[in-house]
């Protein structure tokens, strides 16, 4: 069921997913380690085809146990030989909060992995849907309903991007704002951004996290632990927006109803809801 409209998004919400090769547990221990809100232990795109069985087994065998950090496992893709095995393996260990389901390109698909996991009993993970095709897009928000464990979807912007043929980055506007709504009208969390692959450019990071920000995104994954700082950063409220929200909410109190403030901003229902999201977000760190 979607929340009421003046719900603020939990302070608990991930802003930082990193991605760590779940055939590397050296890298995996690492990520643990270094600060992020999830780690996503990758299972698909960072393995080669020869890695597949050693990457199931070693991430099996750290997820036997519960981890101080969130930990997802991204599976491999719904439609191969190898899915079938990594839910077997790992979708009702100890560690594991979350499955990514990656190239998700309708509900039918989730409701057959909720039928070999949520349904079947024991732990309840998760489930994440990356929608990677043109078919993903069009099917979101039926995908972002499909089951009651559906916990999020977002995209996979780089397989996206090949279907499309998009050369531009601002060809997957309409994609992107098309997830933030299916995700808002299913009532999950706002979706966090695909991930940025150039790790050196940091300022480019920073420029297309302020740009997801404005799309309606809540966070981004990432590929490297010197990326997680610069989205926080992005993602969190400035002071300056902490300060015009907590004046927002100090009218709001004052004077109930549609009002404009002394500096001339025009203030009502939605201006409010807005700056008790803004302090949410803000607290998680206060």
């Amino acid at each position: 069921m979607t929340p009421p409209p003046d719900t603020p998004p939990p302070a608990g919400l991930p802003l930082t997913w990193l991605y760590a090769p779940g055939d590397r547990p050296h890298v995996v221990a690492g990520a643990l380690a270094c600060g992020a809100d999830v780690v996503v232990v990758d299972l698909e795109d960072a393995v080669a085809p020869d890695r597949k069985e050693y990457a199931r087994a070693a991430t099996a065998e750290l997820l036997a146990q519960s981890q101080a950090v969130p930990v997802h496992v991204r599976i491999n893709r719904l439609d191969g030989p190898l899915a079938a095995a990594d839910l077997r393996a790992l979708a009702h260990l100890p560690g594991v909060a979350g499955l990514r389901l990656p190239k998700v390109a309708g509900p039918e698909q989730i409701v057959r992995v909720a039928a070999r996991t949520v349904d079947a009993g024991g732990g309840v993970p998760g489930l994440y849907a990356l929608l990677e095709s043109a078919q993903g897009i069009e099917h979101a928000h039926a995908i972002a309903t499909a089951h009651r464990a559906v916990r999020g979807i977002a995209l996979g912007e780089a397989d996206l991007r090949g279907d499309l043929g998009v050369l531009d980055d601002a060809g997957l506007d309409w994609p992107r704002s098309r997830v933030v709504v299916a995700a808002r009208a299913a009532g999950l969390p706002p979706p966090a951004q695909s991930v940025h692959p150039d790790i050196r450019d940091l300022d480019g990071l920073a420029a297309s996290c302020a740009h997801g920000r404005a799309l309606g995104f809540l966070g981004r994954a990432a590929i490297h632990p010197r990326q997680l700082p610069v989205i926080e950063r992005a993602y969190l409220p400035t002071p300056r927006e902490v300060e015009d929200a907590e004046a927002v909410l100090k009218a709001a109190a004052a004077q109930p109803g549609a009002q404009a403030l002394p500096d001339g901003r025009f203030i009502d229902a939605a201006a409010v809801t807005a700056a008790r999201r803004t302090l949410a977000l803000a607290a998680r760190h206060g």
